[in-house]
C-alpha cells in the first residue's frame, strides 16, 4: 500500500448541470467516475469524487484541473455582486447605451439585458486620456477621494474601472485603483483584462469581471482550502481551451465562462487527430445544453473576442462554440398556441428528469427511455436504474395538454424531433451560415446525451459518419485533462503594417507573458498574431503575425467576405501574443483490428420504438466490443457514461482506437434526403 501513494495523481473534473465527470489515468489506463452535480455547491461534489479516487488509486501530490460553471451560472442567473463602475465623467451612460446593433432589425418586441451595474453605481471620474496616450485631464487628489467616498455611498461589492484610452496609457487606471485599493473590495481594470478599444465593450467584460470576482473568489477560495489538506493544487479550464492558475482565474473570472465546453472542444480535436480525420463538426449534448464547433484538425482550435453570454458582450479569447438551449434535462412543454416546446428551461440535477426519481416534468431524456432508446437496468454502468414508469407519467400529462398525441410514445418522437431541430440549427449556424458543408466532415458526438441523438443529426445534414469517442460522456474532463497552459496578452495600436513601433509592441507583450508564466514556473512558447482591416473598415480578421501577414489578410478577406483589395491601405489594429506551455499528453494506442460481428458483446435483444412503431433491436455493451466489430442497427450501445443509439439503415464498426463509426446505407441516407437544406457557401 505504501508504493501506491508515491505518485503524482492529475484529475480533470467537469461539473455539469446534472453531472460531475472526473478522468484521471491509473495504471496506464484511463478511469472515469460520474456523480451527481450539487448546484447548490459544486465543490461538494468534487471533494466526494477526489476522496473516492484517492482511496481507490493512492496519491501522493495531487493536481486538480477543473471546468466550472460557476461563473456562467452566475451570470445566467443573475446572482453575482453589486458592481461600482468607474469611467470617464461624461461616459456613464456606456453600459447603458451600449451598440445600437440589432440580432433582429424588425423585431419592436427586442429586449436587451440590463446592465450590470445599476445607474447609482456608475461613477464619473473627472480625467481624460487622449487616444494617441497624452494626458488632458489628470484626475485629482480631491477628485480620487470624492469617488472614494462614492463608491462606499453605492454600497458595491466590487469595482469595475474602464477609463477611457486606458488601453494606451493606464496611469489613470493605476492611481484609481491605489485610491480605491483600501476599501478591500475586489478591483477589475480595463487596462489589465483588455487592453483594447471598442469602448463599450470594454466596459461590459470588465463590468462582467467584477460582477463575476467575489463569488468565484469565494469558490476557489473554499475550494482551495479543503484541497490544501490534501496536498492538491488546483487549476482552471478558461474558455480559450487553456488551463489557468486558480489565482488568475479568481481574479480574472470573465475567462471562464465557457470552461466546460472548451473542454469538449479540446478533447474532440485530440480524437480526430489520433483517427486522422481532419473536418469535424463536434457535437456535445449534456443535461442542460448542446455545444457544436467546426474544427481543423491540422490547426488549433480558433479563438474570437466577439463571443456573448446571455446578451452580453465577452470580449476575451474563448473557443468559438456555439451553444442551444436544449439537452438531456430540457423540458417540454405546450405554449399558448398548442405547438410542443423543448427548453431551453431545464430540470438539471435537481430535481432531473423524471425518470432519475425526483422530478414530475417531462423532459428530453424521459422521452428517450419511453422509445427504449435508453435502457432502465444499465444507465451509468448499471450503477444508476431509470424508473420508465414515472418517465411515462410525467410524459401523460403533457400528453394531456394536447390532443395531437395518441400516445406516449407519439409524444416522446416529438419531443426528440423538437430537439434535434435545435440542435441541427446549431450545427448549421457553424457550418452552412458560414460557407461550409457539413456533408464533407465527420459528426463527433459525446457528452452523455450526444450519441443518444447524432445519427438523427448527421442524416438531416447529408453527413455520412458519426464518430463516438471512447468514453464520450466525460471527453470534457478527458479535454481538460489534456489542455496546455495559455494566456493570450493583447494591446490595440492602430499601426501601418511596417511600423517599426510593432516589434516594440510585440517585445512589450512578450516580456509580460514572461513574467505571468515566471510565477507559474513555466517557460512558454511565444506565438505573435495580429488583427488587420482595411482602412475605415469597423471589424478584423486576425492572420498569424509574419512577414507576408498583409498578403494572407487579403486571401482571408476574400475567403470570408468574397473580395479582397490589394491596393487599399490595410490597417494593423491588434497585435497578440499567445503564450502556450504544452500538456505532456498520454498517446493513445491504435490496436489490430480483428474482424468480428461484437457477439461477445450482444447482451439481449431489445425493443425499440422507431418511426411511430416498435422495432426489434439489439443490446449492446461497448466495454466486451473489439476493434474491427461491425454490426448492424437497429441497436443500443450501453456503457458507463454515455449510451449511443444506433437507428435502422446504420451500422457500427470499432476502429483501432476503439472508436464508435457509426455510418448511413443508401436506405437511410435516402429518407434523409443526401443534401442540407440550404446551399453551402453563404457569406458571414
Amino acid at each position: 500500500m505504501a508504493q501506491r501513494h508515491k505518485h503524482r495523481l492529475i484529475i480533470a473534473i467537469d461539473s455539469g448541470g446534472t453531472f460531475t465527470d472526473c478522468v484521471y489515468r491509473a495504471g496506464g489506463r484511463l478511469e472515469v467516475l460520474k456523480l451527481p452535480s450539487t448546484p447548490e455547491n459544486p465543490g461538494r461534489a468534487i471533494l466526494e469524487a477526489i476522496e473516492r479516487i484517492v482511496q481507490h488509486v493512492g496519491a501522493g501530490a495531487i493536481e486538480i484541473r477543473h471546468g466550472t460553471t460557476v461563473a456562467t451560472n452566475a451570470l445566467l442567473e443573475r446572482k453575482g455582486a453589486r458592481v461600482a463602475f468607474v469611467t470617464t465623467r461624461g461616459f456613464e451612460d456606456t453600459l447603458a447605451i451600449g451598440r445600437q446593433a440589432r440580432p433582429s432589425l424588425y423585431d419592436w418586441n427586442l429586449h436587451r439585458p440590463a446592465p450590470l451595474a445599476e445607474e447609482e453605481c456608475c461613477l464619473g471620474l473627472p480625467e481624460r486620456v487622449g487616444p494617441d496616450g497624452a494626458v488632458i485631464q489628470a484626475p485629482s487628489h480631491a477628485a480620487l477621494k470624492k469617488l472614494r467616498q462614492q463608491v462606499i455611498a453605492s454600497r458595491a461589492e466590487s469595482i469595475a474601472v474602464s477609463l477611457l484610452f486606458s488601453f494606451v496609457n493606464p496611469a489613470h487606471e493605476q492611481a484609481v485603483a491605489a485610491a480605491l485599493a483600501s476599501l478591500g473590495l475586489p478591483l477589475s481594470l480595463s487596462h489589465q483584462i483588455l487592453p483594447e478599444f471598442r469602448e463599450y465593450e470594454r466596459a461590459a467584460t470588465v463590468t462582467l469581471n467584477a460582477y463575476l470576482a467575489p463569488r468565484m473568489q469565494s469558490y476557489i477560495d473554499g475550494l482551495q482550502r479543503n484541497l490544501a489538506a490534501k496536498d492538491a493544487r488546483l487549476s482552471i479550464m478558461q474558455s480559450s481551451g487553456g488551463i489557468l492558475s486558480a489565482q488568475s482565474a479568481a481574479r480574472d473570472p470573465v475567462r471562464t465562462i465557457l470552461s466546460g465546453p472548451a473542454g469538449g472542444v479540446i478533447g474532440a480535436l485530440a480524437v480526430a487527430r489520433a483517427a486522422g480525420i481532419e473536418r469535424v463538426l463536434s457535437f456535445d449534448m449534456g443535461g442542460t445544453s448542446t455545444d457544436v464547433a467546426l474544427l481543423d484538425a491540422t490547426r488549433e482550435p480558433p479563438t474570437s473576442i466577439e463571443g456573448q453570454v446571455a446578451g452580453l458582450p465577452v470580449c476575451v479569447p474563448m473557443l468559438d462554440i456555439h451553444t442551444a438551449g436544449a439537452g438531456g434535462g430540457s423540458l417540454a412543454w405546450i405554449d399558448a398556441a398548442g405547438a410542443l416546446q423543448v427548453g431551453p428551461q431545464s430540470a438539471g440535477a435537481d430535481p432531473g428528469p423524471a425518470c432519475y426519481g425526483r422530478g414530475e416534468r417531462a423532459t428530453v431524456t424521459d422521452a428517450n427511455l419511453a422509445l427504449s432508446r435508453l435502457h432502465p437496468q444499465h444507465f451509468l454502468g448499471g450503477a444508476m436504474q431509470l424508473d420508465m414508469a414515472r418517465a411515462r407519467h410525467a410524459l401523460s400529462r403533457v400528453c394531456d395538454k394536447h390532443e395531437g398525441f395518441g400516445s406516449v410514445e407519439a409524444l416522446a418522437e416529438g419531443i426528440v424531433h423538437v430537439a434535434n431541430a435545435r440542435m441541427e440549427s446549431a450545427l448549421r449556424r457553424v457550418s452552412i451560415e458560414r460557407g461550409h458543408d457539413p456533408r464533407t466532415f465527420a459528426l463527433l458526438a459525446f457528452g452523455g446525451a450526444g450519441p443518444l441523438h447524432a445519427c438523427a443529426l448527421a442524416a438531416a445534414l447529408g453527413m455520412r459518419k458519426v464518430v463516438v469517442p471512447a468514453v464520450p460522456g466525460a471527453l470534457s474532463a478527458l479535454g481538460i485533462l489534456d489542455a496546455d497552459l495559455r494566456r493570450e496578452f493583447s494591446r490595440t495600436v492602430m499601426l501601418a503594417p511596417k511600423s517599426p513601433r510593432i516589434a516594440q509592441v510585440y517585445r512589450e507583450l512578450e516580456a509580460e507573458a514572461r513574467d505571468a508564466f515566471r510565477a507559474e514556473g513555466a517557460i512558454p512558447v511565444l506565438v505573435r498574431s495580429a488583427d488587420l482591416r482595411y482602412h475605415g473598415q469597423g471589424f478584423e480578421l486576425r492572420v498569424d503575425w509574419s512577414a507576408d501577414a498583409v498578403a494572407r489578410f487579403h486571401r482571408l478577406h476574400e475567403q470570408s467576405y468574397g473580395y479582397a483589395n490589394p491596393a487599399r491601405a490595410v490597417e494593423i489594429v491588434t497585435l497578440r501574443v499567445q503564450a502556450v506551455v504544452r500538456t505532456q499528453r498520454h498517446r493513445l494506442t491504435q490496436t489490430a483490428l480483428t474482424r468480428g460481428n461484437g457477439r461477445q458483446a450482444h447482451i439481449g435483444t431489445h425493443r425499440l420504438f422507431e418511426a411511430g412503431r416498435w422495432r426489434r433491436g439489439a443490446l449492446y455493451n461497448r466495454s466486451l466490443l473489439h476493434p474491427g466489430d461491425r454490426f448492424a442497427g437497429p441497436a443500443v450501445i450501453v456503457e458507463l457514461s454515455a449510451t449511443t443509439y444506433l437507428p435502422t439503415g446504420w451500422s457500427a464498426s470499432v476502429d483501432a482506437l476503439a472508436n464508435l463509426v457509426l455510418t448511413p446505407g443508401s436506405q437511410a441516407r435516402s429518407k434523409a434526403g443526401s443534401k442540407p437544406a440550404s446551399k453551402p457557401g453563404g457569406r458571414r
